[in-house]
C-alpha cells in the first residue's frame, strides 16, 4: 500500500463486535476513498475480525490494525491481512522495517517534535500525533514550521465538531473513534445512520486542508 492512496480519515474500531464492524464497512459504500478502518488489537478476536473483514471488503476498503505495540503484533497483523498498522507509541526499527518489507503502511505515534522527527528518520510513512486533543490543533501548524510539511495524523479527541480545526492547522489525516457515531446506530447495526455520520463529517470539512 502506498501513502498516496491512504484516505484522509481512519475509523477506529475499538471493542466492536464483528456485527458492528460489518455494519460500519457496509455503510462505507461510496465513501471508500474517504475512509480507512482500523481494528484495534485489544478488541476481542481482533485478528480474526481483521481477517474476515479483509476477505469480505478488502478489495474496496483499506483495513488495518491498531494498538500495534510489538514486532509480534506487526507480524500477526500482517498475516491476518492488515494493510496498515497504527500504534499508540513509537515503533522500533525492526517493526518499521518488517512493515516496509511487506509493503504495509506504518503509522507509529509520537507527541513531541523529537519523536516525530525520529519516526520519520526511521522510515515511518505517517506519524500519528497522540493524544491530539492534548496538544491542540495549533501544534500541527507549529511543529511543521521548523520541520517542514509532514504527513501527520491527529488521533485522540478528534470529533466531527473539531475535525475542521485540525485539518486547517496542518493535520493531513485524522482518526476518529466511537464518538463519531450515534450509539444507537452502532447498537442496532444501522448502516444508514452510520453512513449519515460519515457524510456529516465530510460535509463539515468540505474544502478544508485539501
Amino acid at each position: 500500500m502506498k501513502r498516496v492512496d491512504y484516505p484522509r480519515f481512519t475509523i477506529i474500531m475499538r471493542g466492536y463486535t464483528f456485527q458492528q464492524a460489518d455494519a460500519i464497512l457496509t455503510a462505507m459504500k461510496g465513501f471508500e476513498r474517504e475512509f480507512a478502518v482500523e481494528m484495534t488489537l485489544n478488541t476481542p478476536d481482533a485478528l480474526r475480525q481483521i481477517r474476515q473483514l479483509t476477505e469480505k471488503y478488502g478489495d474496496s476498503i483499506y483495513i488495518g490494525a491498531g494498538t500495534v505495540r510489538s514486532i509480534k503484533d506487526v507480524k500477526e497483523s500482517i498475516q491476518a491481512g492488515a494493510q496498515f498498522l497504527l500504534g499508540p507509541h513509537t515503533f522500533t526499527q525492526e517493526m518499521l522495517d518488517y512493515a516496509k518489507q511487506h509493503q504495509v503502511l506504518s503509522v507509529p505515534a509520537a507527541m513531541t517534535p523529537s519523536e516525530i522527527n525520529e519516526m520519520f528518520d526511521r522510515g515511518a510513512d505517517i506519524v500519528k500525533v497522540f493524544p491530539a486533543s492534548v496538544v491542540t490543533p495549533r501544534f500541527f501548524k507549529d511543529v511543521q514550521a521548523p520541520l517542514g510539511k509532514l504527513p501527520l495524523m491527529g488521533v485522540g479527541g478528534i470529533s466531527i465538531e473539531n475535525a475542521q480545526s485540525f485539518l486547517s492547522n496542518g493535520a493531513s489525516y485524522l482518526g476518529l473513534g466511537s464518538g463519531m457515531f450515534n450509539k444507537n446506530d452502532l447498537a442496532h447495526f444501522d448502516s444508514d445512520g452510520l453512513a449519515e455520520s460519515m457524510q456529516k463529517l465530510l460535509s463539515s470539512v468540505e474544502g478544508v486542508g485539501v
